[in-house]
């Protein structure tokens, strides 16, 4: 359902405010000590964003599984005063959740949520010790977004209530991004149609924010799938029509292909049916792909070409050939103003105090790994991330469809260990430890206090609007990579958590026994290979 006017404006007069809170103008001594709360209070806050961090890395689910996490989150947000809008876009993991007071900027919050097949591990273990095996896990570290968002939020609402201030604060989850398979489904179906800006939050290993166009491709994610007709593989072979010859056919076209892209084009792909078993001449199969570019023009060029090919392969096995979009994702964009702003905030909250436990922890993992550096955790903030001027390949985040409907940031934020593989169990070490904890809550500072300044200083909209029109969106302008008619792949992955969510049941964190999911599980912070 689409966040309207209209259903911001019942909200307002639900909360028994006006239009008038808007017309507030606030002196820079005041915008100080308003900014100064909401990260006190934040601080006050930090055992809510521990439990948060800790209760979402033991569901370890998997895109359009977080089933758990998200009534968890939700459950917490409409505790708080919040509405729910459930199951958006046809996702039933998704929704948004709006409070508002009043008229003023309406800011969305949003981050991942979904976890990483087989990268269960257990917290604070700097080697390979899965809690389930071959289970899911958070190999990413997308447990730690979201509650960062709610602490931040739940700061400025308690001082937006406080001080009069109006304003509408929406947050919202990154459903499957591992699939990059629900963003342009939100921007499709005009969710982001009455936002005025979007900061979004994803784990890193610093305190970092970047403008312009950033080093990265986007993406759109297709399967082609062939139908054929089965016979016996030893006594009529010549009866069948291979669907799996047709999927291989075209892997190898693809391959042959790969030779003449360009280097800053990426794609890969894995086999989603292979046929039952090798008596039958499989009558169906199927082959999934992801076809990465650094400009929208690039992607869909890539697109129409293995589209050729997916016919030449049923072509030359006399089969049929039909083909589904399962995700997408535009390069992505950020917006100079609001980026500005908030490093001016970073600069002033900087980089947690990291304990010399936390610092064992991280080298120990580093060493594991055998990354490059063996250096621990970083002591010095990043540098504000300029524009990329000339393209840099790498991954894809479905965060580019949301950056070119309306003025959007990432703010990475320190909870992870530099210099780790990344979609990995290492990478799910320090994400529910002191290391994760204490990023998010410096994040959630830096993000709280940045949404003060929009809700503070109308004229940084207007700064980052007009940077969005007359620079940003002044020659490219979005075009979805999705049809109306393209629903969004929620039957994807479960079987997968079906199979492990009874298992992983028995760990789930238990906050009212355990002050901490490394006491339930009996960790001894940090564990390190002696």
């Amino acid at each position: 359902m689409k966040i309207t006017k209209i259903l911001l404006f019942g909200l307002m007069l639900f909360a028994g405010v006006t239009t008038s809170t808007a017309q507030k103008k606030y002196s820079k001594s005041q915008v100080k000590k308003f900014k100064a709360e909401v990260e006190a209070i934040v601080e006050a806050n930090a055992k809510q964003t521990q439990v948060m961090v800790d209760k979402i890395f033991s569901f370890a689910e998997l895109g359009f599984q977080e089933e758990e996490s998200s009534k968890y989150l939700t459950g917490i947000l409409e505790e708080n005063g919040f509405t729910i809008e459930h199951s958006i876009s046809n996702i039933p993991t998704a929704w948004f959740a709006t409070w508002s007071n009043g008229d003023g900027p309406v800011i969305a919050l949003g981050s991942d949520v979904d976890c990483i097949p087989k990268a269960s591990q257990y917290p604070g273990v700097a080697y390979h010790k899965p809690i389930v095996d071959g289970a899911p896990g958070h190999g990413e570290g997308h447990n730690s977004g979201i509650p960062l968002n709610i602490t931040s939020a739940l700061a400025v609402k308690q001082v937006m209530e406080k001080e009069g201030i109006g304003g509408t604060l929406i947050l919202w989850p990154g459903i499957a991004e591992e699939l990059v398979a629900a963003k342009a489904w939100y921007v499709r179906d005009g969710l982001f149609d009455d936002i005025d800006m979007c900061i979004f939050t994803h784990v890193s290993s610093n305190l970092s924010v970047s403008w312009g166009p950033t080093r990265g491709t986007g993406l759109i994610s297709v399967e082609y799938l062939f139908e054929g007709e089965a016979a016996h593989s030893a006594g009529a072979p010549w009866r069948g029509r291979s669907a799996l010859d047709a999927a291989e056919l075209m892997n190898v076209g693809w391959n042959y292909k790969r030779e003449h892209l360009h280097p800053l084009k990426r794609s890969h792909s894995i086999f989603t049916d292979s046929g039952d078993q090798p008596n039958v001449v499989p009558s169906k199969a199927g082959i999934w792909f992801y076809f990465r570019d650094v400009t929208y023009e690039g992607i869909m060029e890539m697109y129409a070409e293995a589209n050729d090919i997916a016919k030449g392969a049923a072509l030359m096995t006399g089969t049929t050939m039909t083909s589904r979009v399962l995700g997408t994702a535009w390069p992505r964009h950020y917006n100079k103003v609001i980026a500005e702003t908030m490093y001016e905030n970073i600069k002033q909250v900087g980089l947690p105090a990291w304990s010399a436990a936390d610092q064992e922890l991280a080298k120990a993992v580093q060493t594991e790994v055998e990354s490059r550096k063996i250096e621990g955790l970083p002591t010095e903030l990043s540098e504000l991330g300029l524009p990329v001027l000339e393209p840099v390949s790498g991954g894809s985040d479905d965060i580019g469809d949301i950056s070119w409907k309306v003025p959007t940031v990432t703010m990475r934020f320190p909870s992870n260990i530099p210099g780790l593989p990344g979609h990995h169990w290492a990478n799910a070490i320090a994400m529910a430890t002191p290391i994760a904890h204490k990023g998010a809550t410096a994040g959630a500072k830096a993000e709280a206090m940045t949404i003060m300044d929009f809700l503070l200083k109308p004229e940084l909209l207007t700064q980052a609007w007009d940077y969005f029109n007359n620079e940003q969106t002044k020659e490219t302008k979005y075009e979805p990579m999705i049809s109306a008619d393209d629903m969004p792949p929620t039957f994807l992955n479960k079987d997968k958590q079906d199979m492990f969510r009874p298992a992983l049941e028995k760990f789930y964190y238990d906050e009212t026994k355990y002050d901490t999911y490394l006491e339930q599980l009996g960790v001894e912070y940090p564990t390190v290979k002696q």
